[in-house]
């Protein structure tokens, strides 16, 4: 008579600035259960914490589980102890959010940038899977991503290594929202897309009259407006997405080069929004990339979606686990 052994579960959390996301995820990247709870940053860190806790326990009364660890991914810097060192979306600074966490919901944790967890998700369960080196890399609002070289998730020294978006892409560039200028977040990240398409209307009109009309107001254009004005043959719109698969082949070519990876996987929302973006970036990168660095590259898109955050933060959970069996 054969015994079936339970699968060790943990949870995975994806705190945002409005809402908190958790999942109750097995070792094979399968969710169980899942729960999604606004948060309210006005009212403190203190609250937060609170709001995640209600989230974990209506997540884990779902899915009828008992969790061993938890991940959870935030946009911020955060240090090996699990201290959140910035957080602009929240509004911290020097939080200790491990240790309240851990405090409050009696489970081991583990703190990430949120980017660096959905990299973590897409090499653990999505088109990474198998691969042990690659480079993850999300365009979105802003962008960031996360290198694993030799089957390891790189930290760096303050574990914050792959911030990728802030390569330097031109020396005293556009301004970053970081404290340099030029970084490749600035040029083709979501927010870098709609200044830049504001500026075009804003010295052409007329040229203009396409995103205007579909954004309401100039301040009103955004990427995704400027993918919808795209695929409606705007040739303003076509203008911007040549640059920005110009300026993002570039910044890859670099990346490429310095990393060596097998495979480069490519999300977030604006390669959501312009998925033609991956064909352009693949021929520039064999044109410019060194022969060595790109021979054996292979490079996709993202396959978890909005499920990779939330599920890598789950899978180093899971690395607690087995680290820590008893």
């Amino acid at each position: 008579m054969s015994v079936k052994v339970k699968k060790p579960l943990a949870l995975g959390v994806d705190l945002g600035g409005t809402k908190v996301e958790t999942a109750l995820v097995d070792s094979n990247g399968e969710v169980i259960s899942s729960h999604r709870h606004p948060t309210h940053p006005k009212k403190g860190a203190d609250n937060i914490v609170e709001d995640i806790a209600i989230c974990v326990e209506q997540c884990l009364n779902k899915g009828k589980g008992e969790a061993q660890a938890l991940g959870i991914g935030i946009a911020a810097q955060v240090d090996q102890a699990g201290l959140v060192r910035s957080s602009p979306n929240l509004g911290w600074s020097n939080f200790p959010l491990r240790e309240k966490l851990e405090k409050r919901l009696k489970l081991p944790v583990v703190v990430i940038n949120d980017v660096r967890a959905a990299a973590m998700g897409e090499w653990r369960f999505g088109a990474g899977k198998g691969v042990d080196d690659l480079v993850v890399v999300f365009v979105g609002t802003g962008i960031g991503g996360g290198v694993i070289s030799n089957g390891r998730l790189l930290e760096g020294c303050s574990s914050t290594a792959a911030e990728l978006g802030h390569t330097t892409l031109i020396v005293d560039g556009r301004k970053c929202h970081c404290p340099n200028w030029g970084c490749l977040e600035a040029y083709a990240s979501g927010w870098a897309i709609a200044e830049r398409a504001q500026e075009a209307v804003q010295a052409k009109p007329r040229a203009g009259k396409k995103l205007i009309s579909l954004a309401g107001s100039v301040d009103g254009i955004t990427a995704a407006i400027v993918s919808q004005a795209y695929h409606d043959e705007d040739p303003l719109a076509l203008q911007l997405f040549m640059e920005t698969a110009h300026y993002l082949s570039s910044g890859l070519v670099s990346i490429v080069n310095a990393f060596n990876p097998c495979l480069l996987i490519l999300g977030g929302g604006v390669v959501e929004g312009l998925p033609e973006l991956l064909q352009i970036i693949d021929g520039e990168i064999r044109k410019r990339a060194l022969k060595t660095a790109s021979e054996k590259l292979s490079i996709v898109k993202a396959a978890l979606g909005k499920e990779s955050g939330i599920v890598g933060a789950a899978a180093l959970a899971h690395e607690m686990i087995k680290e820590n069996p008893d």
